[in-house]
C-alpha cells in the first residue's frame, strides 16, 4: 500500500498527439525523448520547458514497464506536471507491424545505397531514420526494467 502511494506521487501526465489523433494519454513515472540537442529525461516536477522533438523513440515508464513510441519531428512542452508531445506522426511500439517496418527499412537503405542523380538524399535519409525508429520502438516495447 505504501509503495503504491509513493509511486502515485511520482506520476505525471503525458500526452502524445498527432494531427490525426491522441496516441497516448497516461500517467507515467518518467520519459526519455530525443531532440536536436540530444536526449531529455523528464520526471515529475521538471521545470517548465519547451523543446524540439526529433525522429526517434520516445520511451516512458509506467507500472515498472518500459513502453516505446516511434515519433517523427515535432515539439514538446513540460508545464505543471504535464508533458505534451506534438509530433507529425507517432506509433506505439505494440502497434507496429514489424514485417512492414523491416521492409520500409530495407527499401530506404537500398535507395540510399543507389545514389542516382535526381535522388532526394535528405528524404531518403529521413525515411531510413523513421523506419529504424519504428523497428526500435517495436523491439523495446513492454520490457521489464531491472
Amino acid at each position: 500500500m505504501a509503495e503504491a502511494e509513493q509511486t502515485r506521487h511520482r506520476l505525471f501526465t503525458m500526452e502524445i498527439i498527432t494531427p490525426e489523433r491522441v496516441v497516448v494519454e497516461e500517467e507515467v513515472e518518467g520519459v526519455v525523448l530525443s531532440s536536436p540537442e540530444g536526449f531529455f529525461g523528464i520526471l515529475r516536477g521538471h521545470a517548465p520547458f519547451i523543446g524540439g522533438l526529433s525522429v526517434g523513440v520516445l520511451k516512458y515508464r509506467k507500472d515498472g514497464r518500459l513502453h516505446c513510441v516511434a515519433t517523427d519531428n515535432g515539439v514538446f512542452e513540460m508545464s505543471g506536471n504535464k508533458l505534451r508531445v506534438m509530433a507529425d506522426s507517432a506509433e506505439r511500439g505494440e502497434d507496429i507491424n514489424v514485417l512492414r517496418a523491416k521492409e520500409a527499412y530495407d527499401r530506404a537503405k537500398h535507395r540510399l545505397e543507389q545514389r542516382h542523380e535526381g535522388m532526394d538524399h535528405l528524404r531518403a535519409e529521413l525515411a531510413l531514420k523513421r523506419s529504424l525508429a519504428r523497428l526500435k520502438a517495436a523491439a523495446g516495447e513492454g520490457k521489464r526494467e531491472a
